[in-house]
């Protein structure tokens, strides 16, 4: 490979089958590798910056660690963790690469550590590094070599990279330079490579490697709690891993790491989820409190609650990771991944979503019930339960983005949110306006929304059924016995599931599987509805069914397309693997509904 004259980027790594990645982050960025050693997706210096290495949606730049010859890729995560394994069986031996993205981390430089080791046999390994900033447009500049260690810009980014002393600087073509290394180690030998990349000149010593892993290891080690107390504990850990990797040190969790990864093959359903939703970090804040007070609750209580204070009535349904305004939606000119586009920022930014002030009441339930929420929490509930009392008769995108309507969910989940803190303890007087509240928003929406055939449906003027629905009484809105409860699980089981997955609702009148992948976080929603209904072993057969729809390493996506048996959508979908943690705590019997 290493005579190869330069190729792009993007045709000598094409991207893979999304279960072929695996991701690193340590909150404020990550990182997907594939099976050749790829690093083909790393945004600089946050989650929602410019890419670096963008080989993923057709850009340029990657860092890969790839051994010689033919070979079989794997690799696994250090248990509760987002360290990551590369694993490679060669002809000669087996070759691995540890990776990881250092912690504690800073929002204004990342380092991302690779130890390759050659476990059997002498090894030869191959290493490219080729950052691009701006999407794959600004080559590497200003390259040079001091004591070992390379030095460079790369748009308005420094880049210093250690272990790479041997490395040579090809020449120049139409994407710039790269560096180029050819490793040789005999059995038993390892190789560090330290990559540091930030918004200041890195001044100082470079990034030691040993003691990096070292702080690595602990910080995994003192944030992923055992999480005994569910049916699952190593997939509940990797899930908590996950939305830990997922989460700022401002506490905003981002929806996914990726832009663009198409829902459906060329049907226009490319997004960039880079950004926190207050749902999604509603669902994260909600799962996490189910298996105990965690400081991930707290970090969503403090990102909503500070949304709430500075925007009030007018939340924005997301956020950038450190509290700002989502930009609009644009293209990138870059050929996309297969089947989808290159758009970044996001059309969210001019919506209304009633339904995000209900899921942040049922937040800041949930902590209340930790004895987890203070006095800026409380404030920030009574600004949300105002926000409804302002809003709720207008019309809103709801859960799914989707047209402007009154959409049933997301008044239901506003009066679940109220019932769940007026039991929290509010004051008398308080208490018994939020449920008043409730009461009237539940009574309108059933003599509006409610079927002939007793299930709640969409909304007022479409009488079809909607996964959604299942959140509501699954959040403590109505009993378990109540007749709408009861009528509309069984019109979602009737008409949106299929072999124990889950649609969000219909379409048009193709079969569910070919307009789009079941919706995992529905599956785990009813996993938790049929188990709130007393039929565990039901609960288990979708909990069992929806936790196989994983990537290789146990990420999962929006979506699994269950005829093709592939992940469909951005990746990881940090909302699914909340949905995972929180049912595997209510199917071991010990979180409340």
């Amino acid at each position: 490979m290493s005579n190869l004259r330069p190729q792009a980027d993007h045709d000598l790594y094409p991207p893979q089958a999304l279960r072929d990645y695996a991701m690193i982050a340590d909150g404020e960025r990550g990182a997907l590798i594939g099976p050749r050693g790829e690093i083909c997706w790393l945004c600089a210096p946050r989650w929602d910056s410019d890419a670096v290495f963008s080989t993923l949606i057709g850009g340029s730049g990657v860092y890969a660690v790839t051994p010689e010859g033919r070979f079989v890729p794997g690799g696994h995560y250090e248990e509760g963790s987002l360290i990551w394994r590369s694993r490679w069986i060669t002809e000669t031996g087996i070759v691995e690469c540890r990776e990881a993205l250092a912690m504690p981390s800073a929002s204004d430089r990342l380092v991302l550590l690779r130890r390759v080791t050659a476990q059997e046999a002498r090894a030869q390994v191959h290493v490219v590094l080729h950052p691009l900033g701006g999407f794959g447009s600004e080559p590497v500049r200003e390259a040079k070599r001091d004591g070992g260690v390379w030095t460079a810009r790369v748009g308005d980014l420094y880049l210093r990279w250690s272990g790479g002393q041997q490395a040579r600087l090809s020449a120049p073509d139409s994407e710039g330079p790269r560096f180029l290394l050819d490793l040789t180690l005999d059995a038993g030998d390892r190789h560090d490579l330290v990559l540091e990349i930030g918004t200041k000149p890195l001044t100082g010593e470079p990034v030691e490697a040993a003691r990096a892993w070292a702080s690595t290891e602990q910080a995994w080690d003192a944030d992923v709690p055992a999480l005994d107390n569910t049916i699952a504990p190593n997939d509940a850990r990797q899930a908590y891993a996950v939305l830990r990797g997922m989460t700022g040190a401002g506490g905003g969790m981002v929806a996914a790491a990726t832009t663009s990864l198409p829902e459906r093959a060329e049907e226009g359903r490319n997004y960039d989820y880079r950004y926190v939703w207050i749902r999604d970090q509603c669902y994260a804040g909600q799962a996490v409190a189910a298996t105990g007070a965690h400081p991930l609750l707290d970090d969503a209580v403090r990102f909503v609650g500070a949304r709430l204070h500075a925007d009030g009535p007018k939340l924005s349904p997301a956020y950038t990771i450190g509290g700002g305004p989502v930009p609009s939606q644009r293209e990138l000119h870059l050929p996309g991944y297969p089947g989808g586009y290159d758009r970044v920022g996001n059309h969210v930014n001019r919506q209304f979503q009633l339904d995000a002030f209900g899921e942040a009441l049922l937040l800041f339930g949930a902590a209340a019930h930790r004895d987890r929420l203070d006095e800026d929490g409380w404030a920030a509930a009574e600004i949300a339960a105002n926000s409804i009392e302002q809003r709720w008769q207008e019309k809103d995108a709801g859960i799914w983005e989707l047209n402007d309507r009154a959409w049933t969910q997301s008044r239901l989940i506003c009066a679940a949110g109220l019932r769940r803190m007026a039991r929290a303890g509010a004051g008398r007087s308080r208490a018994e306006r939020w449920s008043g509240l409730a009461d009237t928003i539940l009574a309108d929406t059933e003599a509006n929304a409610l079927h002939a055939d007793g299930y709640w449906q969409r909304s007022p003027d479409d009488p079809a059924p909607d996964a959604s629905l299942l959140l509501p009484p699954v959040r403590g809105l109505l009993p378990a016995d109540d007749r709408r409860t009861r009528a509309t699980l069984s019109a979602i089981k009737e008409h949106l599931a299929v072999r124990h997955y889950a649609y969000r609702f219909r379409h048009d009148d193709r079969p569910l599987q070919e307009a789009e992948g079941a919706f995992v976080l529905c599956g785990f929603v009813m996993a938790m509805a049929e188990y709130q209904q007393g039929n565990e072993n039901e609960a288990l057969r979708w909990f069992e069914c929806n936790r196989e729809a994983c990537a290789t390493a146990g990420l999962y996506s929006e979506e699994y397309d269950i005829t093709q048996r592939q992940l469909r959508g951005n990746f990881p979908q940090a909302f699914v693997h909340a949905l995972l943690l929180e049912s595997s705590a209510h199917l071991a019997g010990g979180a409340e509904f």
